[in-house]
């Protein structure tokens, strides 16, 4: 689910740069100049701690799954499957154990945070309630909530007022609303997954960065006073 959040900052629709005719050896030459120097400038590089809090149920959501699957964690993506299992098993248990979904979600969302915020770059707010919590990515303008994403990976179904959707800019949110509904159908336990939704963060930072790109604007970094406007 995408929400558009009424902003200046950057317009227009995201979208790849499209030639006419096939690229001759020169455009080859150019295009991978380019891809090269995209590649580069996509770098993300070492981000700074998370907030305390944000850290300690990150490092729960690590012992959890260190005690029950014997696999240590690393903040790296492919090791968001190890959380896909978690959250299914948890999923089954919560009938008899419903008051350790709140420690689940809390856990396991910090966790995927952290991993998309050190893959593609962003600041943490994490003040009140798990429900008010938001990741806000730097080198594109999104914003969500990976507690939030947790939550409906439990449910399986969608969590009012978690804000687990996409907060984009209204100049955008159209384009990229077309670009993730061309995907592929899911059923609902690999939708909510965790591994999928940063997939999809993925797909959709880089559809971002590329309209950036072709309006001149690859420089741009977005600040936590650029979401709170």
């Amino acid at each position: 689910m995408i929400s558009g959040k009424e902003t200046d900052d950057v317009s227009g629709a995201a979208r790849p740069a499209r030639g006419d005719s096939p690229p001759d050896e020169a455009d080859e030459a150019q295009t991978d100049e380019s891809s090269a120097v995209a590649d580069e400038e996509e770098e993300v590089g070492p981000q700074p701690p998370p907030p305390e809090k944000v850290a300690e149920l990150a490092a729960a959501c690590v012992r959890f799954v260190a005690t029950r699957y014997g696999a240590a964690l690393d903040f790296a993506p492919e090791t968001l499957s190890f959380v896909d299992h978690w959250l299914r098993e948890a999923r089954a248990e919560m009938t008899e154990r419903p008051e350790a979904a709140d420690v689940v979600q809390a856990a396991a969302g910090a966790y995927l945070g952290e991993v998309i915020r050190r893959a593609f770059g962003g600041f943490w707010v994490a003040e009140g309630d798990h429900a008010d919590w938001r990741l806000e990515l730097e080198r594109v303008y999104c914003a969500f909530n990976p507690i939030g994403m947790a939550r409906e990976a439990l449910l399986l179904d969608t969590a009012d007022g978690w804000h687990a959707h996409f907060e984009l800019d209204p100049g955008e949110a159209e384009a990229i609303e077309r670009r993730l509904a061309a995907l592929p159908e899911a059923e609902d336990d690999e939708f909510y997954a965790p591994s999928t939704r940063f997939d999809v963060v993925s797909i959709l930072f880089e559809a971002l960065r590329t309209g950036m790109r072709a309006r001149g604007l690859s420089d741009v970094r977005f600040t936590p006073e650029d979401y709170a406007s």
